[in-house]
């Protein structure tokens, strides 16, 4: 006889692929939602669509399972934007960071030589923006944007090999990160706070509209980076007598210089460093590190006329050390403590532990077709199954569940499923126990 505690499970999964139904066009494409969740929340170590299949309790062809994911008409942006609906949490920080997939070959859509943080090393391999919402201990993955290098949008001919729209065009990581924060405030999600490496911190633009959309960040900044150590006065150009072309570079009035935030660091005496010990959330380990923060202005476009927001300058390095490791860039108010600093500044340990799941546990990098719609589908579905498991999570009280642990309990789920749409299986398996030492 089944479990009867898997039931609960069922009818909540039942309920939740239900919300996903103006999604899909047609039953065989919900059929094949189902399918395609089961697969990815499945006990295969694989998750190719192959492999998947070879697990999955009502498996159907695999032509069309294949088909849709790789050439059905339905499109993954209202899969997102239903997902982001459905979000049972609605307030919390946004981590931006990039996901990569190291590939073999270069037919796969955005593939190339590049930084693969998967690898530690530029390598080929297909790049990701990813956007997730951390709150309460807990991460939701709120959306992804394949990154595609210049080299292919500019050959058009290899795009239409992979199905890439003829809308889309060449945009840096800083403004794929843009159009998720936008989508997910559009949604209703309130974000409190943006968090994001130098890959992102080291824009300006990225910088400035953060403040012009009034939300605080931390964000890792490159040593190289200019500031000024107190805060400039500028003056307009000065028209000369002797006529010629008008000047139009503001100059300083005081005997300020931008330099460099590792020069900056340097000057500052022994005594500004502290240590301090935090723990993240839901972790045992406590961390210590020594700390210094000074309140600097960013020295970007001062010569237009326009001076940056003042901010922190956060600069971290080991204990009884002297080479700083990290430094960030913190917008909080100018009275706000060096611990909670530190807190935000750490807070995007998240994000390695949301990669590690959707990575190890559902597959998100086992994706082995080469299309532009193929890709995104196959994510958004795995962030649709994630999100499921983070709901069932949530629902625990004490000791969390982990996640290989709710995943488990849900292949229950899929197995209950199946044999109270196929009933006479039991009675064929009861019946086989009595002739075999069968251990189920």
């Amino acid at each position: 006889m089944l479990d009867q505690s898997a039931w609960p499970r069922v009818r909540r999964l039942l309920r939740y692929l239900e919300q996903f139904k103006g999604c899909f066009s047609s039953r065989l494409q919900r059929t094949s939602l189902r399918r395609y969740l089961q697969g990815l929340l499945g006990d295969s170590p694989r998750k190719s669509m192959q492999a998947m299949l070879e697990r999955v309790t009502d498996p159907g062809h695999y032509q069309t399972f294949q088909h849709f994911i790789t050439h059905a008409t339905w499109d993954w942006q209202p899969v997102w934007r239903r997902l982001l609906e459905l979000l049972p949490v609605r307030e919390g920080m946004l981590i931006i960071d990039d996901t990569s997939f190291p590939k073999q070959g270069t037919h796969s859509v955005g593939v190339a030589r590049q930084y693969c943080g998967a690898l530690g090393k530029i390598a080929n391999c297909q790049v990701a923006t990813t956007a997730l919402l951390w709150a309460k201990g807990r991460a939701w993955i709120l959306g992804a944007e394949l990154y595609l290098p210049n080299e292919w949008t500019r050959d058009r001919a290899r795009c239409d090999r992979v199905y890439v729209p003829r809308t889309i065009r060449f945009q840096e990581k800083w403004r794929l990160a843009m159009t998720l924060l936008r989508r997910a405030r559009a949604a209703g999600v309130t974000v409190t706070a943006v968090l994001a490496d130098a890959a992102y911190g080291d824009v300006t633009v990225f910088r400035e509209t953060l403040h012009r959309l009034h939300l605080p960040y931390a964000l890792g900044i490159s040593s190289h980076l200019t500031v000024f150590g107190a805060r400039p006065r500028l003056a307009l150009p000065v028209v000369g007598l002797r006529g010629g072309r008008p000047p139009t570079r503001f100059q300083l009035l005081d005997e300020v210089t931008p330099i460099a935030v590792s020069q900056l660091v340097a000057t500052l005496p022994a005594r500004a460093w502290r240590r301090v010990t935090w723990r993240n959330e839901h972790q045992a380990t406590r961390w210590r590190a020594e700390f210094l923060a000074v309140r600097v202005t960013p020295a970007h476009q001062w010569r237009a006329g326009r001076l940056a927001p003042e901010v922190w300058l956060l600069a971290q390095r080991p204990v009884a050390g002297t080479r700083v490791a990290k430094y960030f860039f913190i917008h909080l108010p100018a009275t706000t403590p060096l611990k909670q600093l530190v807190w935000l500044a750490h807070q995007r340990w998240a994000i390695e532990q949301q990669y590690e799941q959707l990575k190890d546990e559902l597959g998100l990098d086992h994706f082995e077709g080469r299309t532009y719609p193929g890709w995104h589908r196959h994510v958004v579905l795995t962030a649709v199954a994630y999100t499921f498991l983070q709901q069932e999570r949530s629902r625990t009280r004490g000791h969390p569940l982990t996640f290989p642990a709710v995943r488990a309990l849900v292949c229950e789920v899929f197995t209950a499923l199946y044999f109270a749409a196929h009933p006479k299986q039991v009675d064929y398996i009861i019946q086989l126990r009595r002739h075999l030492p069968l251990r189920i």
